[in-house]
């Protein structure tokens, strides 16, 4: 496959949900055909295709479930995400990294800051308003990661591939 592969986090249905709505609401509808998500690497090599399934098939089936809290707003410059905390994404995401260093982007090399967002390219008098909004209101509040998904990037929407539910 030459497409460039996205890994994600599969968020707990009422997060999922949560981040779904608002994201219709306030993501640009030209722009918007994807649901909410949480990426996890932006760029894996889509020739590897076979190897990564194998590698999370069996991540999958030990991992339990991954504790999140949703922390804060995030104002992006022309969008608004929600920043997410939890140290088991953190080292989940650090031990791929280490497996996968040679094949990863430097973008993918960076520490991963784990958030979802809502609104993107937009004006940023618009994400600042937004912004203002939402964390006026905000309360901090938990999820769970439940599994992974992998995508396909073809130019447009993702592509699902492969789905890794946690069944540790």
């Amino acid at each position: 496959m030459d497409a460039p592969l996205i890994l994600t986090l599969t968020l707990d249905a009422p997060a999922q949900a949560f981040f779904d709505e608002l994201r219709q609401r306030h993501f640009p509808p030209e722009r918007n055909y994807l649901h909410a998500h949480l990426t996890l690497f932006h760029h894996l090599p889509g020739a590897h295709l076979a190897e990564l399934v194998q590698q999370l098939s069996v991540l999958a089936q030990h991992q339990p479930p991954l504790p999140l809290r949703v922390a804060g707003l995030q104002f992006l410059g022309r969008g608004v995400a929600y920043r997410l905390d939890g140290p088991a994404v953190e080292a989940l995401h650090r031990e791929l990294q280490r497996q996968w260093w040679e094949q990863l982007t430097p973008q993918d090399q960076q520490r991963r800051r784990p958030h979802v967002t809502i609104q993107n390219k937009v004006a940023p008098d618009v994400a600042r308003a937004l912004h203002e909004h939402l964390a006026a209101e905000f309360e901090p509040f938990g999820a769970q990661g439940i599994g992974l998904q992998l995508w396909a990037y073809r130019g447009g929407p993702w592509e699902l591939l492969h789905s890794f539910p946690f069944a540790g």
